[in-house]
């Protein structure tokens, strides 16, 4: 009797209620409607490499200014400042300081390539001694297969 009691006991339990998940659509997010706005720069002035360049620029809404210059190889900077907004777009001005310098033509470290002509070519005449007396070279003649007028059989 004890046994019927466990047995019964361990059995499921069917009057609690099945929660299954339930789908729908993902919440969508609510971002409030802010003006961006911000304000940054940065700047590299090597000495070894020679690099120098950086940039500013500064945002409120939708009107934006900045300015980045930059070192050109020819010795001169060139400097943009520019503004952007909504009813103008993007307006840019450009311009460059310094003179430009170029360097002169390097000189090869080598001299000019040797001349080369063309060197006869001398070859030496093959010595040629007549066969002793007597001597003569053997001529052996074989003979010649006989000509087939029906060449398939």
């Amino acid at each position: 009797m004890f046994a019927l009691i466990g047995i019964a006991s361990a059995a499921p339990q069917y009057g609690l209620p099945i929660l299954a998940p339930s789908y729908g659509p993902a919440p969508v997010p609510v971002y409030p409607d802010t003006v961006p706005a911000y304000d940054y720069s940065y700047g590299v002035a090597d000495g070894y490499s020679g690099a120098n360049f950086g940039a500013s620029e500064s945002r409120n809404g939708y009107a934006t200014s900045g300015e980045y210059h930059v070192n050109l190889p020819d010795g001169r900077i060139q400097t943009v400042t520019y503004t952007a907004d909504d009813v103008t777009g993007y307006v840019a001005d450009v311009k460059y300081s310094g003179e430009p310098v170029y360097a002169a033509a390097p000189v090869p470290a080598y001299g000019p390539a040797p001349a080369y002509g063309v060197a006869p070519v001398r070859v030496a005449a093959p010595i040629v001694a007549p066969a002793p007396y007597g001597l003569r070279p053997a001529v052996v003649r074989a003979p010649l297969a006989p000509i087939r007028a029906n060449f398939y059989g």
